[in-house]
């Protein structure tokens, strides 16, 4: 971003300079256009149609004008193509359709042209050179006009790089893409430029057919080999993240890496992914502006509702290119300085599973090509998040007690090694862990059926994720059997939370719902459990010897002892 000081810094050097300096180039080199208006028309026709067709290279328009500009000059003299090429200026910042905060950007190209034009011409008239001359006729002119593109083009790099660096405040190669890209346009352009003087002075206007057509012609596929390699660089981008979004398994990191990608390649200052639920709303599920992850307190839409809404409805993209667009479209929020809008259905199955928005503060923004490329990506991201979803499921399966919803005995295993090596590196200071059996819990299932035991074991799992809450996991370890494990939790206090759990037990009824008695559509029935308390590593070294010191006590010290209490070793 260009500061709005150095913008105001640019408009007065261009006031100072350019005005005073176009006047004494007409001073000192007046033109002598005598009955060649006609002609000077005609180039400036050709100019004007070469400056419409730039090649945007790094975000540096590269424009075939250098040709046009020297066979204008060396027939014209300095001055005309001086107008000329501020002109041409002009007509190439409308075909970019700058906006209002780039409008610093005429000063400061017109600068550039200017000076380039000035100095290459002043040191064609040092070195001899004349215009209007025949070249052929004249051969010892030659070498000078072939010293005014190399003067030009060497000019022209070192202005460009000072700009970038000092106006725009970027580091980069001097040699980078840009650069490769105006020395094959400059050897390409200048020869032909010096063909079309010679003929200009031979045939007159008839050159511009000549030699201006056809090159017209090669400009137009330079410029849509540009595109498709832009087009090319986007698709092979498009792949490296399609990769990296494959080796996600989380839903939140997919989402977070994205949104990132994408903000690299696209100039996304708002991005939204919105998510249908139940086929009747979508939901915010993922917020940036301005590269910062915000909250997603924000109203749902329906089919047809605003942007979003809109391409859920009709399953097809849309892109805007400014505000005026699309303003009659949205409902609910939309930043106020939003402008270019890329909307896109995340499809799965051919059906649509959410949607992605993107905008810029900047109108046209984003071009077709573009669109083209997200709506690739989305295609990649509705794969991965599915993906993720499944994976997720299946993991929960696998780790999830499918009657109590509790972790099972395969996770808290897996827990309790991942606790050892943190004590091992010193993360935990202790680690405690509570075995607890329900008493008599046969005689529940042969009294009331094993229904009504499942619904004991249910509401146990309830009441004791209730009590210890983020403390720590409760799991169902197998059968009646439950364990607590405690992270930095010693033995006595680990021993007053099993109290704890042992009063939550047995000091209030279990309602039965479904039992075996007839016209009773529920009883309430007394449950105690016995618990058993072990922890490390003043117990056990290892996992496997807590799970064990914790199962003896509850048998030895609880159940052997009576039943209906707490024990540890």
């Amino acid at each position: 971003m260009v500061s709005s000081s150095m913008k105001k810094v640019i408009w007065i050097i261009w006031f100072l300079i350019f005005p005073a300096g176009l006047w004494l180039t007409y001073y000192f080199y007046p033109p002598s256009l005598s009955e060649q208006g006609v002609s000077v028309f005609a180039f400036f026709i050709l100019m004007s149609f070469v400056a419409a067709m730039p090649m945007v290279v790094n975000n540096t328009p590269v424009f075939l004008l250098q040709w046009v500009s020297m066979a204008v000059f060396l027939s014209f003299g300095l001055f005309t193509e001086l107008v000329m090429v501020q002109l041409a200026v002009i007509v190439l910042l409308f075909k970019l359709k700058i906006q209002k905060d780039q409008l610093f950007r005429f000063p400061l190209n017109s600068l550039m042209f200017f000076a380039v034009s000035l100095v290459s011409g002043l040191l064609y008239y040092a070195l001899g050179g004349k215009t209007g001359v025949d070249l052929i006729a004249n051969p010892e002119y030659f070498w000078v006009a072939v010293a005014y593109p190399a003067v030009h083009f060497i000019l022209n790099q070192l202005l460009l790089s000072l700009i970038i660096y000092f106006v725009y405040g970027r580091e980069g190669s001097f040699f980078g893409k840009d650069f490769i890209w105006e020395t094959v346009t400059t050897m390409i352009t200048f020869p032909v430029g010096l063909v079309l003087y010679m003929l200009f002075q031979e045939v007159g206007l008839l050159a511009l057919l000549f030699v201006g057509v056809p090159f017209v012609s090669l400009s137009i596929i330079l410029n849509l080999y540009n595109s498709s390699d832009k087009v090319n660089n986007y698709l092979q981008k498009a792949a490296e993240i399609g990769h990296q979004l494959a080796e996600r398994l989380d839903i939140n990191e997919i989402m977070e890496l994205f949104i990132a990608r994408l903000g690299k390649m696209l100039p996304v200052d708002y991005a939204y992914i919105l998510d249908i639920v139940d086929d009747k709303e979508l939901h915010l599920i993922y917020r940036v502006e301005h590269g910062q992850t915000l909250s997603l307190e924000k109203e749902s839409l329906r089919k047809n509702e605003g942007i979003s809404g809109l391409v859920w409805s009709t399953r097809k993209a849309a892109l805007f290119h400014s505000k005026k667009e699309w303003s009659g479209i949205t409902k609910g929020y939309m930043p106020d300085d939003a402008e270019s809008v890329i909307c896109v259905p995340i499809m799965r199955n051919h059906k649509v599973t959410g949607v992605l928005l993107l905008a810029s503060t900047q109108k046209r923004s984003y071009e077709k090509s573009q669109l083209m490329i997200v709506d690739i990506l989305c295609s990649h991201f509705a794969i991965t998040v599915e993906n993720a979803k499944y994976h997720q499921e299946t993991k929960a399966m696998s780790e999830r007690c499918a009657l109590t919803h509790l972790y099972n005995y395969r996770y808290i295993e897996n827990g309790l090694s991942e606790e050892f090596s943190h004590l091992k590196t010193g993360a935990r200071k202790s680690l405690s862990l509570l075995m607890l059996d329900i008493d008599h819990f046969k005689q529940v299932n042969d009294t009331y059926g094993h229904q009504s035991g499942n619904e004991i074991l249910c509401e146990l799992a309830e009441r004791l994720t209730g009590l210890i809450g983020l403390k720590g996991t409760v799991a169902r370890y197998g059968g009646e059997e439950f364990v607590v494990l405690l992270p930095d939790i010693e033995k006595g206090e680990a021993l007053k939370w099993a109290e704890l759990v042992r009063k939550a037990v047995a000091d209030r009824p279990f309602n039965l719902k479904n039992n075996l008695k007839i016209n009773n559509d529920s009883r309430m029935v007394q449950i105690t459990a016995s618990i058993g308390v072990a922890s490390a590593p003043m117990d056990a070294e290892d996992s496997l010897g807590l799970i064990r010191c914790a199962d003896r006590a509850m048998y030895v010290g609880a159940k052997q002892a009576g039943r209906n209490r707490v024990a540890g070793l």
